[in-house]
Formats: structure tokens, C-alpha cells, sequence
């Protein structure tokens, strides 16, 4: 079943980010979210995950239960001085099966083991993970999703800062997952990604500006109206913020 979203704004604060947004994910499919700086696809992102109240409108996850999402933030927002080491981050993939205080059997740290081969990090299951580069990382954040076996994946600029041979690689990771039937929410920046490899995309600059085929959504008028579109907010928060230093002086 599709993931439906109905009149959604969220934001902090009792500030909105994402303003009456409308729309639907397809099962299985594989979107890209973009859109200028700002335009609330992160915030988009935690609303679904709930770490964002909705303002106003409604999330229909078509029978997908919060155990069954999977979200993976930006890496600036994960701490990884924790000591701890590469297995056993891929092990907390079992977290919403196993609880807090059920202890990992065998089978477990095969299917950990299994995991991290799949992304080709084996080798370094027995590494702190503060030693990985960031590529490294995040194999390893990929392999805990393969654990975890959700059934909606959000994933929040996860190619950033990677190589290239990482990145094509954990594309098709992601690919793997939609032929698995799990549907894919995906923040990105770089278009020239999307286009080569998402079939869907929403076009987010605090309202939605276009949402379906990659094709169709990222053409240059879209593009252009939103980076009009977060200008023009950008203008009116700056007017509110001088309203409300001359009201408090």
C-alpha cells in the first residue's frame, strides 16, 4: 500500500518548515526528495519518522508500523565517539525484534556478519567504528538497515561527503531494497544522482512545487520556481524577524 500524506506542515518551534504538503509514495518505489537549502526535506524526513510533530494534516502509512521504518540521518547528526565497535553497531539493527535486554544468539551475528560482507566491510567487524573513514561509515550504517528489514527506508543526504565508487555501490544496495518490495524516501542534493538512478522525485521548497517522474518533476522550470519559491520565503522571514526586533526594542 501507498504511503499517503494529506495537507502535512511541520517545523519547530511553532515555526513551519514544510507547508501543507499532499501526496502519496508508491509501494516499493524509490523517490528522491530535492529542492533547495532550507526548503524542508530533512524536516520532511522526521516528520515522517515522528522526531517532527505535524502542525496540521496526516500521515496514512498504509500498515507500516514504526518498527518497520528505518531512517538514517545526516552523519554530522550521529556521534561516533561512542567506543564501540562495527558489529555491534550492525547488531542494533535487531533492536525493535530483540528489545533492550535480550542478549544476541549466533544467528544474530550472522546475519550482522552476512550484513557487513554484503557492503563489503566484513574485515573491519572487530574495529572501532571512530577508526572508519566516512565512506566506511557509512557501509556500515547500510549493513544495520539490512538487519533491521524495514519496510519503509528514510534516508537523509546519504551520499554525502562519499567517493564515488561508494556511492554507486550503496546505490544499488538501495535498488536491491526496492526489488525487495521496501518502499525508499531519500533526501539528495546532487541531481545529476537522482536522474541517473531515482525513478520519482518531490520537488520541496517549503511547498511542493512538483512530485512523480524524475523526468517530469526536475525540469528547469520547476528547478527555477524553487529556488523562486525559497527566495521568497527567505524574504518574508527576514521581514518577520526585523518586524519583531523593532516590536521587542
Amino acid at each position: 500500500m501507498s504511503i499517503t500524506i494529506n495537507n502535512l506542515t511541520a517545523g519547530y518551534d511553532r515555526h513551519p518548515v514544510v507547508h501543507h504538503l499532499s501526496g502519496s509514495f508508491a509501494d516499493a518505489s524509490l523517490t528522491a526528495v530535492a529542492g533547495p537549502n532550507g526548503g524542508g526535506k530533512s524536516t520532511l524526513l522526521k516528520a515522517l519518522v515522528g522526531f517532527v510533530p505535524l502542525m496540521t494534516g496526516r500521515i496514512d502509512f498504509g500498515g507500516i508500523k514504526s518498527d518497520d521504518i528505518a531512517y538514517l540521518p545526516q552523519q554530522f547528526e550521529i556521534d561516533r565517539t561512542f567506543p564501540i565497535s562495527v558489529i555491534d553497531v550492525v547488531l542494533l539493527g535487531n533492536w525493535s525484534r530483540t528489545g533492550a535486554y535480550k542478549p544476541m544468539g549466533k544467528l544474530h551475528k550472522k546475519e550482522a556478519l552476512d550484513a557487513l560482507a554484503e557492503v563489503d566491510m566484513a574485515a573491519f567487524a572487530s574495529r572501532p567504528v571512530v577508526s572508519l573513514s566516512t565512506g566506511q561509515w557509512q557501509r556500515v550504517l547500510f549493513a544495520r538497515i539490512i538487519v533491521q528489514r524495514a519496510r519503509l527506508i528514510l534516508l537523509d543526504e546519504p551520499f554525502a561527503a562519499i567517493d564515488g565508487h561508494t556511492t554507486l555501490e550503496l546505490m544499488q544496495q538501495l535498488k536491491q531494497w526496492g526489488r525487495n518490495g521496501v518502499t525508499i524516501i531519500c533526501v539528495m542534493h546532487d541531481l545529476n544522482l537522482v536522474r541517473s538512478h531515482f525513478p520519482q522525485s518531490l520537488l520541496l521548497s517549503r511547498e511542493l512545487i512538483a512530485w512523480g517522474s524524475t523526468a517530469d518533476v526536475l525540469s528547469e522550470e520547476n528547478l527555477e520556481a524553487a529556488l523562486e519559491r525559497r527566495g521568497s520565503w527567505q524574504e518574508s522571514l527576514e521581514r518577520c524577524e526585523i518586524n519583531g526586533e523593532e516590536r521587542s526594542a
